[in-house]
């Protein structure tokens, strides 16, 4: 079931630009997609068995016998030689009657692998748009931590002016001095190493798209300053649409069909062959009733004997169908931890939200006044280290619980089988 680009609840126009090339140049992508048409051509294979098998032959010997003498009888007979020359051309044909139904439960088997390829490929393509997408939010995330080591950075430069300045004037030790310039130097470290961490996710969001890392790259922007909610109330029958939930009930129908194809072997196979060949010496008057030779007839078979092979085939069968039954429960329980985890993070990351931006405003409030007390002289210039520790302690807190939600809200909407429409909420 197609699910429409569910990113475009983030309305990022470089967002969904990334996701659109996901489905045509990732390697995972591709690779599940090879998978799927193989799928579907061993469907293909499974329904030629519905037809007869036809096959025609030319062809030429000349050969001897080993005391000098050919004993040849038929149209084809020399006299007089001790090699001979046959040549011969004809059609045969052969036809498995599906009486059992074992040609058609292998393509139900088939076909039911085919589809859960389908879902595979589906899978697939929806975790690297999930990956791509908080790939791309964490990126975001560093250039905005970028932003506020700069600040922090620049708040720190002036800092170190005022020390300077106080120390000119006798009013501040050395050791304010020296501790501010060790203060700066420790955040300039900061705001280098950030960098790491955004080529990193840089390069991952080359290789989710299919292209170089080296010749990839994108331009510093603002992080987004809200996080799209789940409406409430999503029901529950949208989690039958995720792929994984999908691959697992398919492979179970594959299993169950296998489970008729073993049966069958308990009953004989009919089957009809014939043949219609002509024999000559030569090439010249080959197709002439004296030189035709044919056959045509019904054969049936049937193993009287097998040590029980195949009653533990059956037995092998069922087994692998119950196995693939707990298999797809297991999936849907795992969904719907899945989808309940991401609830409660979600939620509970909203509520650690709110403090840590009061927290951060009042970090902000406190640096300001301890530097204020610091120019009055009422406060060591330790007070202000502190405080400004503090505040980029709170703003690294609270950027890091911002980008958790919109990563947890991505994963939520993977967890749902990639997005909904109106119509598949309730009223």
């Amino acid at each position: 079931m197609t699910r429409g680009p569910w990113w475009d609840i983030f309305k990022d126009e470089e967002l969904a630009a990334l996701e659109a090339k996901v489905e045509v140049s990732n390697e995972n992508v591709k690779a599940a997609a090879a998978a799927f048409d193989q799928a579907r051509a061993l469907v293909a294979q499974a329904r030629a068995g519905f037809w007869p098998t036809l096959s025609a032959s030319v062809g030429a010997e000349r050969g001897a016998a080993g005391g000098g003498q050919l004993r040849i009888t038929g149209p084809a007979a020399s006299s007089g030689s001790g090699t001979q020359t046959t040549v011969s051309a004809g059609v045969s044909g052969n036809w498995t009657l599906d009486i059992w139904g074992q040609i058609r439960r292998t393509v139900e088997s088939n076909r039911a692998s085919a589809q859960a390829s389908a879902a595979a490929l589906a899978a697939a393509t929806l975790s690297a748009q999930g990956e791509l997408a908080i790939d791309y939010f964490a990126l975001r995330a560093q250039d905005q931590l970028q932003r506020i080591l700069d600040d922090i950075v620049e708040a720190e430069q002036q800092s170190l002016k005022i020390t300077e300045s106080r120390y000119r004037f006798g009013v501040a030790a050395k050791a304010d001095v020296v501790n501010a310039q060790t203060q700066l130097l420790n955040s300039q470290a900061q705001q280098i190493n950030a960098k790491i961490q955004r080529g990193i996710l840089e390069h991952a969001i080359a290789v989710l798209i299919g292209q170089q890392p080296a010749s990839f790259s994108l331009a510093p922007a603002a992080l987004r300053l809200d996080v799209p909610t789940v409406p409430a109330g999503v029901p529950s029958t949208l989690l039958e649409r995720r792929p994984d939930v999908a691959e697992a009930e398919r492979k179970m129908a594959a299993a169950n069909a296998q489970i008729g194809v073993a049966k069958t072997a308990y009953f004989p196979t009919l089957s009809l062959s014939g043949s219609d060949q002509y024999t000559n010496s030569t090439f010249s008057h080959l197709i002439s009733v004296p030189n035709r030779v044919w056959s045509l007839g019904p054969q049936l078979a049937e193993t009287l004997f097998d040590g029980g092979l195949r009653r533990a085939q059956v037995a092998q069968a069922r087994a692998a169908y119950d196995a693939n039954v707990a298999a797809y429960r297991q999936t849907v329980l795992a969904s719907f931890q899945q989808v309940e985890d991401e609830i409660v993070t979600l939620h509970v990351l909203e509520q650690q939200s709110v403090v840590e931006e009061a927290a951060v405003a009042a970090a902000r409030e406190a640096e300001k006044l301890t530097l204020n007390q610091y120019k009055a002289g009422t406060v060591p210039y330790s007070s202000v280290i502190t405080a400004q520790t503090t505040r980029l302690n709170s703003e690294e807190t609270a950027l890091s619980v911002f980008s958790n939600r919109l990563q947890a809200s991505v994963t939520l909407i993977e967890a749902l089988g990639g997005g909904w429409k109106e119509a598949d909420l309730p009223p």
